[in-house]
């Protein structure tokens, strides 16, 4: 297992974790910042260990839909869960711009206190994968921070909007 490719972003925030928790775990606040540039659905958020959360990127004529089911929540310290493209009716499919996306991704995210400030560490892996899935996780892990960080700085703006 550890030779799959993994995706890191780590992010310092000027919130305590407790917040920063809650923006990753409530439906109005996750819908803020995460999918930055288009509007964000989420039709379910059930933040328990065999909960899911269903979500809707709206981008446009047309919508991407995916599901994860939470595996580890430990609040307000880690978040485990696997992340899936489906299609409308949250019937796994493929993605339809990369069809060798993996189907399953291994989501770990982790809050760490640092006194009023915390540092988030994201760890995103192929999960049970086909050789061309960890293939093409692998050619796009340089670029997976572009999206990412962009919703992280939607995330920073939040917490500064929310300790105003």
């Amino acid at each position: 297992m550890s030779d799959l490719p993994v995706f890191v972003m780590e992010r310092e925030f000027e919130a305590p974790r407790e917040l920063v928790w809650k923006t990753w775990t409530e439906a109005e606040h996750l819908a803020h910042w995460y999918g930055p540039g288009v509007e964000t659905v989420i039709h379910e958020l059930n933040v328990t260990p065999g909960g899911v959360w269903l979500n809707e990127m709206r981008m446009s004529e047309r919508s991407g839909y995916s599901k994860s089911v939470y595996t580890e929540v430990s609040a307000p310290e880690r978040l485990v869960m696997l992340m899936s493209n489906t299609d409308a009716d949250w019937n796994l499919a493929s993605n339809p711009m990369m069809p060798d996306w993996p189907a399953t991704l291994l989501t770990v995210v982790t809050f760490e206190d640092l006194g009023g400030r915390t540092r988030m560490r994201l760890e995103w892996s192929p999960h049970e994968a086909s050789a061309a899935e960890i293939a093409c996780f692998a050619n796009a892990v340089d670029n997976l921070g572009k999206g990412w960080g962009a919703g992280m700085e939607l995330l920073a703006q939040l917490l500064a909007d929310l300790q105003a």
